[in-house]
């Protein structure tokens, strides 16, 4: 191709030459007729200053004309050369073969395939090949499958979360699948702020953004009660790790350091992941964050009415104990299990309206939840629970004046003050890891400290 482009513009230049030395050129007759036309209107318009500046016009319109001779060969030839080379063509040809397919709320994945162009026994196909590996019996809304004929055959995709995608591709008429790791880049940034109106809004301002807010709140719910321990003044610290996959969309965050200043105490917590693969959150000396009960089973909400023998009942009237804590809250705030345990009841139970009895892991200890507008799914006798998970929402059922929680923690069936109990930390970092643990402690409390923004790719 290119000894071809060096042909052509040798030859153009040659003509060009050749086209000087012939007098009888197209170029020379159109000069020769334009002079000969200026000096015909010169002598019938007698200089007039008007015709003079319609004879220079007409000059130039014979001088564009003659453009259109030999003399613009050599620059044709250069405009309309190829310069991009077969190879780069079929490249970009295979790149914009690429379909993808967002996941909708309610789809399943065979629909999803369907509309990608597979046929609904190629879908099925890809279904049973990826169920060894990674069942599509439920997928994710928001989520997208991206596929591509390319020169071996046909391939999927589906990222399963930010760290794993799966990969199918039919290779002799069968489809194979396998989980592979997932291309992305990694942004971390440091984020600091001061409580002066609450913290959803304080937060914010620093700019941090709601999902966030919560994984702070999440980190250090063992040890500060979002409810009634904040102040105006109190201060807090965030180390984020965003990450976005090749189109830049973001796929994941998690908060790797944080610190949280209230009523002048300092609570600190790393992200580090121990030897057995295991990932939590621990102080800067290697305890665990994560203690054996939340202090409060509502996230920001208020108590309206304190454990205490003798109280008024707002709706019998007459004076009772009150062995438990009420959170008012909007209906329909979720309410979570502050420990691991099983449900032992689940039902209407009289005053307490919808109501959920957890027995906890130690098989002394038991919390009630009261006054439930409804349960969370999967929440019935017998179901064992995680800490933190959401079993119920705040309600007004039973004898109940507004939408609230009515919250108990008991020791062998006798109700104590929940605000008083004892929060056993969990197992530390091990010896073994110390080491290792306090080397990526001070890298990234050097890094919140600082307040870095940089990008880095994983």
């Amino acid at each position: 191709m290119h000894k071809d482009f060096a042909a052509k513009v040798s030859s153009s230049a040659t003509n060009k030459r050749s086209a000087r030395k012939r007098p009888a050129s197209q170029s020379a007759r159109k000069w020769r007729v334009a002079l000969s036309a200026m000096k015909w209107r010169r002598f019938s318009l007698r200089g007039s200053g008007r015709w003079l500046l319609a004879a220079v016009a007409g000059l130039f319109l014979v001088w564009a004309l003659a453009g259109d001779g030999e003399t613009s060969v050599a620059s044709s030839a250069i405009t309309h050369e190829e310069w991009i080379g077969a190879e780069s063509v079929q490249e970009a040809a295979a790149d914009s073969s690429w379909r993808r397919e967002l996941i909708k709320p309610g789809d399943a994945a065979a629909p999803v395939l369907m509309r990608m162009g597979y046929s609904r026994t190629e879908a099925y196909d890809i279904l049973h090949a990826a169920r060894p590996v990674y069942s599509l019996a439920r997928v994710n809304s928001g989520h997208h499958f991206s596929g591509r004929v390319g020169a071996a055959g046909p391939e999927l995709y589906y990222p399963i979360d930010y760290e794993r995608v799966l990969y199918l591709s039919k290779r002799d008429n069968a489809w194979k699948a396998e989980l592979q790791p997932r291309t992305a880049f990694s942004r971390t940034q440091a984020f600091e702020g001061e409580i002066t109106d609450n913290l959803f809004s304080d937060a914010a301002r620093a700019g941090m953004d709601d999902r966030t807010t919560m994984n702070l709140v999440d980190i250090f719910a063992w040890d500060i009660d979002f409810v009634r321990d904040l102040r105006n003044g109190d201060r807090f610290r965030v180390l984020t790790e965003d990450r976005f996959d090749a189109e830049g969309r973001k796929i994941g965050s998690v908060i790797r350091a944080a610190e949280f200043i209230n009523q002048g105490q300092s609570y600190r917590a790393i992200r580090y992941t121990l030897a057995n693969g295991s990932t939590g959150y621990y102080t800067p000396e290697g305890n665990s964050m994560r203690k054996t009960y939340l202090k409060a089973p509502v996230k920001f909400s208020r108590i309206s009415s304190r454990f205490q023998l003798r109280r008024k009942h707002p709706v019998l009237g007459f004076t009772r104990a009150h062995r438990g804590v009420d959170y008012a809250a909007s209906s329909g705030t979720p309410i979570h299990a502050v420990g691991d345990g099983r449900v032992v009841f689940s039902g209407w139970k009289g005053g307490y309206g919808r109501f959920v009895l957890i027995r906890h892991v130690n098989s002394t200890h038991s919390t009630a939840y009261g006054h439930m507008r409804s349960y969370a799914k999967g929440i019935r006798n017998g179901a064992r629970v995680r800490q933190g998970q959401v079993i119920g929402y705040v309600g007004m059922s039973g004898l109940a004046t507004g939408p609230h929680l009515h919250f108990e923690f008991r020791v062998n069936g006798r109700a104590i003050n929940p605000l008083n109990i004892k929060r056993n930390p969990a197992e530390p970092v091990p010896a073994a890891e110390m080491a290792r643990f306090r080397a990526e402690v001070e890298e990234r409390m050097q890094a919140m400290t600082v307040g870095i923004n940089k990008l880095a790719w994983s």
